[in-house]
């Protein structure tokens, strides 16, 4: 593969207009729709069915898996191709919440893939803006069982026992499967989730969906033995220092997350074998890779290193979320 030249991609957007949906995303991504509501973009997904598309290049129109078909581990390095073959492990994910989204859980690796043949999903939110008041719920307060759980669903009291933050741009969430959580109003964010569409709906607030006129299903049942029924001392994540413009965000066994802010040049040498995600949050800058391709990125758009890359030159002025496995 040593005369392959695979250059940094970028990929259209996969916009999804939501009941919670706004108007920030299209904006933020400095792009024109006439879509409205738009809840998420989903930036890069190998999600069957919501596959992104190759923008740039010669490979131009071809999905993230025909990519990793066509290159193999010189796209998603060798450890990632042995293990999930044409699949890509990341999901990565532009949220705008104009109304609270529905309380929910999902269910870790082994459950996901007793029940549903699927990942599970961890995720975690980088908090890019938020509006005065904006809400993340995130684990439990205090001390319920499954059956006081199911309990609280039945008689609408379930919110009662579920943590609440006050959310404020540059928060950080882990939420490892089981935990319960939502996004409330006023939070614009970026998700970085294995890649996992498994989602038990727990709580909608009693709302009604607009094509059936009947509440949306819930998954009491299902979600009885995936939540983690655990009260942590706190549920935001404390961030390190920063270290030449680098802040180290999130360390899973599924996922590394860090927040880069560039002011002039930084050079980056990927270290695990890996493709890396580059998210920009703010600002614009140029992407040089170690054969020479360049590509520029700016607020609001994503991109994708391949793990052949060596050496990473990042120019100009902003701030990215960098994620990797």
């Amino acid at each position: 593969m040593s005369s392959v030249n695979i250059p940094p991609l970028k990929f259209q957007p996969i916009l999804k207009s939501a009941i919670w949906g706004g108007e920030k995303i299209a904006p933020f991504k400095g792009i024109v729709t006439d879509q409205k509501h738009i809840g998420e973009s989903w930036e890069i997904s190998g999600v069957k069915g919501n596959e992104s598309v190759v923008l740039n290049g010669t490979d131009a129109g071809l999905t993230l898996s025909e990519m990793i078909t066509k290159y193999k581990e010189a796209l998603v390095g060798s450890r990632n191709y042995e293990r999930f073959g044409s699949e890509f492990p990341l999901l990565i994910k532009i949220i705008d919440a104009d109304g609270d989204l529905s309380l929910q859980v999902h269910p870790d690796d082994e459950l996901a893939r007793e029940r549903h043949n699927s990942l599970g999903k961890t995720e975690m939110w980088y908090i890019v803006d938020t509006e005065p008041g904006a809400v993340i719920c995130a684990g439990l307060s205090k001390n319920i069982t499954p059956d006081t759980y199911a309990e609280m669903v039945a008689d609408n009291t379930l919110m009662e026992a579920v943590a609440h933050h006050n959310s404020h741009p540059g928060d950080v969430f882990f939420l490892p499967a089981g935990r319960i959580h939502s996004i409330g109003a006023g939070n614009l964010l970026v998700e970085v989730q294995e890649t996992s569409d498994i989602t038990y709906r727990i709580y909608d607030f009693g709302r009604v969906d607009a094509k059936t006129g009947k509440p949306r299903e819930l998954h009491v049942e299902q979600a009885k033995d995936a939540i983690d029924y655990t009260v942590y001392p706190s549920y935001v994540s404390d961030k390190d220092a920063s270290v030449d413009g680098v802040t180290d965000l999130v360390h899973c066994s599924h996922f590394e997350v860090y927040r880069v802010d560039i002011d002039g040049e930084k050079i980056f040498y990927p270290h695990n074998e890996s493709f890396t995600t580059l998210t920009c949050i703010d600002g614009e800058m140029t992407v040089t890779d170690d054969r020479g391709n360049s590509l520029p990125i700016k607020k609001g758009e994503s991109m994708l290193i391949p793990a052949m890359a060596s050496k990473i030159i990042i120019s100009g002025k902003g701030s990215l979320i960098q994620a990797t496995n």
